[in-house]
C-alpha cells in the first residue's frame, strides 16, 4: 500500500534498516532476525537505506524484498547524487519487480572522497523526485528541522522542500533532532509557504555517548540543555545511559504526537531490542493514536 494513502487514514509508525557493511549470510541473517522483531511492533512500513556511493544498493534491493516477503510495506532509499539515469532506471525496475510501491529519493550525502562530479545527473533531490516519477511510485524526501548543513538559512532551506513538493514529494521524514521545537518550526514555516504534504518527525534514540558526535557531524543536531546534562551525569554508566536514551525517545513521541504528528519514525540503528522497548513504555499511546 502506498504511504500516503496510509497517511490519509490514520498516523503511522515506521522504522529504518540498514544493509550490514559485511556482505556475509550470517550478517543478512541478524538483520532478517531485526526486521522480523519490527514486525511485531506493527509498523506500517520499514524503510531500507544504503550507502554513500551507491555502497550496499544490491544488498538494500535484496532486503526490500524480504520486507515485502513478510507482509509489511518497504520504502526503500534511492539516491541520486552517485547515479547515473540508466542505473536510476535499473534500480526502479528491480523495485517494481519486488512489488515495492514506495520510495525515498535523496541526493544523498557527499563522501569526502568524492570530487564536483558526484552529482552529475541528479545535482538535487528534486531532480531524482522528477526523474523518478515516470515510475508510479509514492516518492516521499527527506527534510531537515534545523535546515540542511549545505543551507544558509533555514528559509533558503524551506524552498527547497517547497521545490521537492512541486516535483512529487507525497510525504516527508526529518533528520534525527532531539529538541521538539524546531520540529514544530519546521511544520508551521512550511505551511505558511503552501507545503501540505505529511511531515514524520525522525527519531534516534540516544543511547550511547559514541554516537554524538557522529549525529553532531552527520547533522548537526543540537542537543537540549536538559539532554546534554544527563548525558553528563550518567554517560559513565551505560546501561543508565541506555535507560536515559530510550525514556527521551519516548517523551519525544509522546509530545509530538500530543501535538499532532502523523506518525513517527524510528532510526533503529538495527537495534530492535531498542525500538521494541520504546514500544513497550508507548503501548498505550500506540494502540489509542496509531491503531486504525
Amino acid at each position: 500500500m502506498k504511504i500516503n494513502e496510509i497517511l490519509k487514514k490514520k498516523r503511522t509508525l515506521s522504522f529504518e534498516v540498514f544493509p550490514p557493511k559485511k556482505n556475509e549470510s550470517i550478517e543478512f541473517e541478524k538483520l532478517y532476525a531485526t526486521i522480523d522483531t519490527l514486525k511485531t511492533l506493527g509498523p506500517d512500513f520499514i524503510s531500507v537505506t544504503y550507502g554513500a556511493g551507491g555502497t550496499n544498493v544490491r544488498s538494500a534491493v535484496e532486503i526490500a524484498g524480504y520486507i515485502k516477503s513478510k507482509g509489511l510495506e518497504p520504502l526503500a532509499h534511492v539516491t541520486g547524487g552517485p547515479s547515473s539515469p540508466e542505473e536510476i532506471d535499473e534500480l526502479a525496475e528491480k523495485f517494481k519487480g519486488l512489488g515495492v510501491e514506495n520510495v525515498l529519493a535523496l541526493r544523498g550525502d557527499k563522501p569526502v572522497e568524492y570530487d564536483a562530479d558526484y552529482c552529475k545527473h541528479f545535482k538535487h533531490a528534486t531532480d531524482l523526485l522528477n526523474y523518478i516519477s515516470k515510475y508510479g511510485f509514492c516518492a516521499g524526501a527527506a527534510c531537515y528541522p534545523e535546515g540542511h548543513v549545505e543551507s544558509e538559512t533555514l528559509y533558503a532551506d524551506l524552498e527547497n522542500l517547497k521545490k521537492k513538493s512541486e516535483n512529487g514529494a507525497e510525504f516527508f521524514i526529518t533528520q534525527m533532532f532531539y529538541d521538539n521545537s524546531y520540529y514544530y518550526r519546521l511544520v508551521n514555516e512550511a505551511h505558511k509557504i503552501g507545503i501540505t504534504a505529511p511531515i514524520i518527525p525522525g527519531i534516534m534514540p540516544l543511547t550511547s555517548v559514541k554516537n554524538i558526535g557522529r549525529i553532531k557531524s552527520m547533522c548537526g543536531s543540537t542537543i537540549p540543555l536538559e539532554l546534554r546534562n544527563m548525558i553528563e551525569v550518567y554517560s559513565g554508566n551505560p546501561e543508565a545511559m541506555r535507560e536515559v536514551g530510550i525514556n527521551y525517545a519516548a517523551y519525544q513521541i509522546c509530545d509530538l504526537i500530543a501535538k499532532g504528528a502523523p506518525g513517527i519514525h524510528i532510526y533503529t540503528m538495527n537495534r530492535p531490542d531498542t525500538a521494541a522497548e520504546i514500544c513497550k513504555r508507548l503501548k498505550s499511546v500506540i494502540n489509542e493514536f496509531f491503531r486504525a
